[in-house]
């Protein structure tokens, strides 16, 4: 259901009692630059907006906790945009308060999105102590000429000082971000790519093809025949590669775009995998719990006012930075849970798990696309009682999951 830009609904606050505990995610829409491929998000020179815009997040996380009644959350992920342009002390106090708001376990997994070059070892060291135990480091490529093309401001030198730093720090989880099916590209370039980061002997991948979205710089130099379109069979070839590379270097395929180390998969990830209840704090952020799903205003600016003097505080799981909301039904919701749930590439989705959860069998719901997407080879049933991807059905996703729109 698409939202509705509509005043927010006022949604009854649910009882103390959660069926599931939520994921929380702080958007920190803050970067020094602005990466040529972007469509998040992200604001570059507003550097002077970050003592605000934490105040603002910090009334957020505490009308929404307090509305829901301190429901328990279990994973906290700060994206963006580039979130160690907050200072430490910053992230320190919106741990804390979604520790007080959500009950958040400060064990749990909590992350923390980092471009190369952009932290030193104080940094870092501070970040640990605050609570952050996980950390996504955006390498992207360790060529020089892949990186002029994306705006990158770091090399690879600067990947592996990060790294080094993170290690000395006492960050035991650390992933790397990698771009392939970059135009003009070659196989041989992001197997060196790849290797390089495999030197660094990271926790977890994830291996991103490119996406050139409408708006960018890409895109407009995509128009104007700058720049060739992107090789779609050889980003395939370039993925399979990976694919078969990957479980000799210790890290096992787990999600169509992600490889981990044992005990390293992304927790916060995986919870929005499995379409459990989550909420987004910050400008543009994203959230779906208590059958809502809804999303904040994207202007930082629009957002520190809202929140500064909020006029009407709507129901959980909404705040008054709401600019588009809508209910989501049974229907959507078992959709959400079946193109979600397949990207699971090991998990899949589980059938008793899906009738304890829906009070239906999957193949009363889907029997006529599950049968097409077996017959065509694209999905698999597990030895436990899954529907899974099959290695085909990973590089044809968008085919599998337009049976469920």
């Amino acid at each position: 259901m698409p939202l509705n830009s509509a005043p927010a609904p006022v949604i009854a606050t649910p009882p103390t009692a959660h069926p599931a505990p939520l994921a929380l995610y702080a958007h920190i829409p803050f970067c020094q630059t602005r990466c040529t491929y972007c469509a998040f998000n992200t604001y570059a020179g507003m550097a002077s907006r970050i003592p605000p815009y934490v105040s603002a997040l910090l009334s957020e996380i505490r009308a929404v906790g307090s509305a829901g009644g301190h429901p328990p959350a279990s994973t906290l992920y700060f994206g963006g945009g580039t979130p160690s342009q907050l200072p430490a002390d910053s992230v320190r106090q919106i741990i804390q308060a979604c520790a007080r708001f959500f009950a958040l376990d400060l064990s749990a997994e909590i992350s923390l999105e980092t471009n190369p070059g952009d932290a030193d070892g104080e940094t870092f060291r501070a970040l640990r102590q605050a609570g952050v135990n996980r950390l996504s480091v955006g390498m992207q490529s360790a060529h020089a000429d892949e990186l002029r093309l994306f705006a990158r401001r770091h090399n690879f030198a600067a990947v592996q000082n990060t790294v080094r730093l993170a290690r000395e720090a006492g960050f035991s989880s650390i992933n790397l971000d990698l771009i392939y099916g970059i135009p003009g590209q070659s196989m041989s370039q992001w197997q060196h790519s790849l290797e390089a980061a495999l030197s660094l002997e990271p926790d977890h991948l994830s291996l991103y093809s490119l996406s050139i979205e409408e708006g960018t710089p890409l895109h407009a130099r995509l128009l104007s025949g700058r720049l060739a379109a992107p090789d779609p069979d050889l980003a395939a070839d370039m993925i399979e590669w990976a694919a078969d590379r990957l479980p000799h270097a210790g890290l096992a395929q787990y999600e169509i775009s992600n490889w981990a180390a044992p005990g390293h998969a992304c927790q916060h990830n995986l919870h929005i995998w499995r379409n459990e209840p989550y909420l987004g704090f910050g400008a543009g952020a994203h959230g779906c719990a208590a059958r809502v799903r809804y999303e904040n205003i994207a202007s930082p600016d629009a957002y520190i006012a809202r929140l500064s003097a909020p006029a009407e505080t709507p129901s959980f799981p909404l705040s008054a930075a709401a600019a588009a909301t809508a209910v989501v039904d049974a229907a959507e919701e078992m959709a959400d849970t079946m193109i979600l749930g397949l990207r699971l590439t090991a998990e899949g989705v589980d059938q008793a798990t899906f009738r304890a959860r829906f009070g239906r069998e999957l193949w009363d719901v889907y029997g006529a696309a599950l049968d097409r997407l077996l017959a065509h080879d694209l999905i698999e049933r597990s030895a436990t009682g899954a529907v899974r991807l099959t290695k085909r059905g990973r590089l044809l996703g968008n085919h599998v999951f337009c049976e469920f729109i």
